[in-house]
């Protein structure tokens, strides 16, 4: 039987079945990972990415920052794929709960996924520090330097940087979806990342891992697909 065959199986004996993914989602979109071989953080800057995506650099060095930003983290082209829409369809179906996804570049919501809980925030939402007006990412791809807003205040995007907290009801959300999930399908993404990566844990229900790389949930995975998640995904059938 092939993996999808199998992962179909599971997923018609599913009756609450939540999605958790990564970076590995986007790249067949054309956004680039971070841990891959010529992802993000294999690449040379003046300062590391985990520097410069920092609180403490955001706060000290913005321009440097916003510099990196738009040219490394924000990808307006990019289309939802594959996987981006299966899930979508999966979701419309009854099928699936909950998309929890570590990425930020909102294309869940482009394939029509509604319950999308992003750990990581996102680049479609932007803030002004000072009177908290609202922008969307063409204010940040329309501008030059630092960000400002009407009123002068600074423009922060709406995405977790290093040493800042994940937003407290996003995570509430996620841990009740996980564990009323009886099928948690985890896919495009290492595990590398914690808090987010220790979320899995919650669900006790069956496990399937689709990631092109080793994970540290491969041990417990009642079925592991080595492979690309959209197209593993794109063969799975919605009854």
């Amino acid at each position: 039987m092939e993996n999808w065959e199998q992962l179909q199986k599971l997923l018609d004996e599913s009756k609450r079945a939540v999605f958790f993914g990564g970076a590995g989602v986007s790249t067949e979109s054309g956004i680039p990972d971070f841990r891959s071989t010529d992802g993000l953080y294999r690449q040379t800057y003046a300062y590391p990415p985990e520097t410069i995506l920092s609180h403490r650099f955001f706060e000290r060095n913005p321009e440097e920052f916003f510099r990196f930003y738009r040219a490394k983290m924000l990808c307006p082209q990019a289309k939802p794929n594959a996987a981006h829409r299966k899930l979508a369809e999966l979701e419309a179906a009854g099928k699936l709960t909950a998309v929890i996804t570590q990425n930020i570049d909102g294309l869940h919501q482009a394939a029509g996924s509604r319950n999308v809980l992003e750990l990581h925030g996102s680049v479609l939402r932007n803030t002004c520090r000072s009177c908290g007006k609202f922008y969307g990412l063409e204010a940040i791809l329309s501008s030059e330097g630092i960000p400002r807003c009407s009123c002068g205040g600074i423009i922060k995007p709406d995405v977790v940087l290093y040493e800042e907290s994940l937003d407290g009801d996003t995570i509430a959300r996620a841990v009740r979806a996980l564990e009323q999930a009886d099928l948690l399908i985890v896919g495009g993404t290492s595990l590398a990342v914690y808090p987010a990566a220790g979320l899995v844990n919650y669900c006790k229900g069956r496990l399937v891992v689709i990631n092109k790389s080793p994970t540290s949930l491969d041990v417990k995975a009642d079925l592991l697909i080595q492979g690309r998640i959209g197209e593993t995904l794109s063969h799975l059938r919605v009854l």
